[in-house]
């Protein structure tokens, strides 16, 4: 098992909250997500989900143009294409359900 590392910011933060995790395991994407929590806070959970990912998209482009000297934008563009065609036309039907709780 390969996981990552905890980013500094949410070590130091005792207010942190981890939102999704996301594992390639048995052939498959398998997904924790932290449903709920913007819209028991007040916010379009839809929108905020939204938002959370073009932030992570943002940050692959960057890490990207770190590591590998990728185009940001570039790799912006890739990605957004990429998902816009999937969701038109799944390459895999998704599989499972939501298990609610946390640890």
């Amino acid at each position: 098992m390969r996981t990552l590392v905890i980013p500094p910011a949410a070590q130091r933060d005792e207010d942190a909250v981890q939102m999704i995790s996301a594992w390639i395991a048995e052939k498959g994407l398998h997904c924790a997500l932290n449903i709920g929590m913007w819209e028991a806070n007040g916010k379009p959970e839809a929108a905020a989900w939204g938002i959370l990912l073009a932030d992570l998209v943002r940050h692959l482009a960057n890490a990207s143009q770190e590591e590998h000297g990728v185009d940001v934008d570039k790799t912006i563009e890739k990605v957004v294409k990429s998902l816009h065609d999937e969701l038109n036309e799944p390459t895999s039907k998704v599989k499972g359900g939501f298990h609610p709780g946390h640890t």
